[in-house]
């Protein structure tokens, strides 16, 4: 991908929508377990962009996720309606393109109010500061009784298909790819590396990180928007502390700034709960040892086998 970048981009996209003409032949069942793991891939490797390149510690995850369910499960519902009366076919794709962007960007511009401040931090006090801001989301949709309060939104399109999900999980592994092994990028990494040798090169580490920051929430706001249009039914309950924690799991236990070990792990925690239904009632007992397990055996992740990781002291 280093090397022909577009031509992976345009082959990827190519085989999205060749394999978006198979839906209508899979079990409803199967395709929604499928497209759950495609929005997972988009969330965990956002994420890692923050957490695994740029050496940052955020659990607010979800709360960029809920602000992009919401603004777009909302455009659909309220505004499209008056803006596009009787749309169907490719309009409905359009409103539906547009309500992922007008998620993915309120979430980027929340990234922005909350990356500036808090950003300034590290470690366990940046983990406390976006712990609290995932909260604070949560709580105010609770309590906002024109997006449904408590109760949420109900009667959302189901607008996300197998192209939508694979589209958005291929652009995301591609611009976080992309960012990290440019020449910019580098910044990512020098961050991640040594903080305080970067600042006296002259890099603004604030600036490297607030840029991730806020990729990582469009991209999360996009996740909220295929998650909500998938769902049909959005509610705070479902973007809690929990939430946050899953992602930031799939993101240690496939390896930091591993974007392959985290499309891996991913797929993993997303469908193994799914292989554990026959023994529902212990499914979560079971779930939970097996990450206890995994990380108390791999450490520096499941899938990571060899120090690979991009580094600005590699040439």
């Amino acid at each position: 991908m280093q090397h022909r970048p577009k031509t992976f981009l345009i082959g990827a996209l190519a085989c999205a929508l060749g394999t978006s003409f198979l839906a209508p032949y899979l079990n409803p069942y199967y395709l929604d377990v499928i497209l759950t793991v495609g929005i997972n891939i988009v969330l965990a490797v956002s994420l890692n962009l923050v957490n695994g390149y740029t050496g940052q510690f955020s659990l607010g995850h979800a709360g960029f996720m809920a602000i992009g369910a919401y603004a777009s499960a909302a455009f659909t519902l309220f505004a499209a309606p008056a803006i596009f009366p009787n749309a169907n076919g490719w309009v409905t794709q359009a409103v539906f393109f547009l309500a992922l962007l007008l998620g993915g960007g309120i979430a980027a511009a929340a990234g922005i109010v909350v990356g500036a401040p808090s950003l300034r931090l590290k470690g366990d006090y940046l983990a406390i500061v976006t712990l609290g801001f995932g909260e604070i989301i949560r709580v105010l949709l609770r309590n906002v009784d024109s997006l449904g309060g408590a109760l949420g939104l109900n009667g959302i399109p189901f607008y996300t298909n197998l192209f939508w999900v694979a589209v958005w999980a291929i652009l995301t592994i591609y611009v976080v790819l992309a960012l990290v092994h440019s020449t910019f990028g580098r910044g990512f990494l020098a961050v991640r590396d040594d903080e305080v040798a970067a600042e006296a090169m002259g890099i603004n580490t604030t600036r490297y990180k607030i840029i991730a920051f806020v990729v990582s929430a469009f991209f999360a706001g996009i996740a909220g928007g295929l998650y909500g249009h998938l769902k049909s039914s959005i509610d705070p309950k479902g973007f809690d502390f929990m939430r946050s924690i899953e992602i930031v799991v799939m993101v240690i236990l496939g390896g930091m700034a591993n974007t392959r070990g985290v499309i891996l792990a991913a797929i993993l925690l997303t469908l193994l709960p799914e292989v554990l239904r026959p023994v529902a009632e212990y499914r979560m007992v079971i779930y939970s040892l097996l990450l206890i397990i995994l990380m108390l055996t791999r450490p520096q992740g499941l899938f990571s086998f060899r120090s690979n990781r991009p580094s600005v002291r590699t040439p």
